[in-house]
């Protein structure tokens, strides 16, 4: 198991014990949708089973289950408009906005229980020693549901987004500029820039070199960049993005040879991914912070 992306959060306040966590989220376990509820969120034992909270080398693994009923608006718009036609034929009248809102609600209702559900999985990563959390979320909805539930479940929870005190996309564009990555970070060959105030428009390069004279020009004519592919010590690859958001991570072959050696020795799958994961992650979020200025403090 590996995480995809990373939305950073600082810990403040008290963080709860290991134990503490686990009976919080242990009371608040993913139960089936109800016959006329659209949407369920809880916690899953990210090992398939056992406690809802894995703790390896320090860190915290934490599984978010979601369980949503599939009802297409597509589905609910037509046969609300078949069954506002056959009143206002029966009546002999148009309806109000009212009226077919109306309508379109009770087909909604009774389309519900016959909706059928789909699962899926937010992992998330607790550092306790750093006072970090990771969300392996590649939107600010997914990211931000998984927020909402976690303070809902643990007491005193107060997580907020980890801001640096260089901006990220300046930070991008002088180094891009310079052609001179941080230590111990390199490009790679993925970018994407865009014009300031114009967040519609962008331009982007997929697998393309990115050092030449054309990509500077463009922020020698003030483009900003907003996206840029890099590595980090030859064992991962990823995209940052502005704002503060790591996207696409690929972990090299010789990381996931070390954990096929783990397991061949003995570690379950789960646990010697997320011990090889954690490890290198941690080490590659204190270089990134510290290329961009440290942590903003904030008061």
């Amino acid at each position: 198991m590996w995480f995809k992306n990373l939305r950073l959060y600082r810990l403040a306040g008290e963080l709860p014990t290991a134990d503490a966590c686990r009976e919080a989220l242990a009371r608040r376990p993913l139960t089936p949708c109800g016959r006329y509820e659209l949407i369920s969120r809880g916690f899953l034992p990210p090992l398939g089973e056992g406690e809802p909270l894995v703790e390896v080398r320090g860190h915290w693994l934490l599984a978010l289950g979601v369980e949503q009923k599939l009802l297409p608006a597509t589905v609910i718009r037509q046969m609300a408009q078949e069954r506002q036609r056959a009143c206002e034929k029966q009546e002999n009248r148009k309806l109000s906005r009212q009226e077919a809102r109306r309508i379109a609600e009770q087909v909604a209702e009774e389309l519900l229980p016959k909706a059928l559900p789909q699962r899926r999985t937010t992992w998330i990563w607790i550092d306790p020693q750093r006072r970090r959390l990771a969300i392996d979320a590649g939107s600010d909805a997914r990211a931000d549901e998984a927020i909402e539930v976690l303070v809902a479940t643990l007491e005193d929870f107060s997580p907020r987004l980890l801001s640096t005190q260089v901006n990220v996309g300046t930070a991008m564009t002088d180094w891009l500029a310079a052609h001179e990555p941080p230590a111990p970070f390199v490009f790679e060959n993925d970018l994407e820039l865009k014009p300031p105030h114009q967040a519609s428009v962008a331009i982007r390069y997929v697998r393309h070199d990115i050092g030449g004279e054309e990509v500077r020009s463009h922020i020698a004519a003030g483009k900003r960049v907003t996206k840029l592919g890099m590595s980090w010590r030859e064992r991962v690859a990823f995209v940052l993005m502005e704002p503060l958001q790591i996207r696409r991570l690929n972990f090299l072959d010789v990381l996931k040879e070390r954990a096929a050696q783990a397991i061949e020795a003995g570690a379950l799958p789960q646990i010697a991914d997320f011990a090889l994961m954690t490890g290198e992650l941690s080490e590659l979020i204190d270089d990134l912070l510290a290329a961009l200025g440290g942590e903003k403090k904030v008061v």
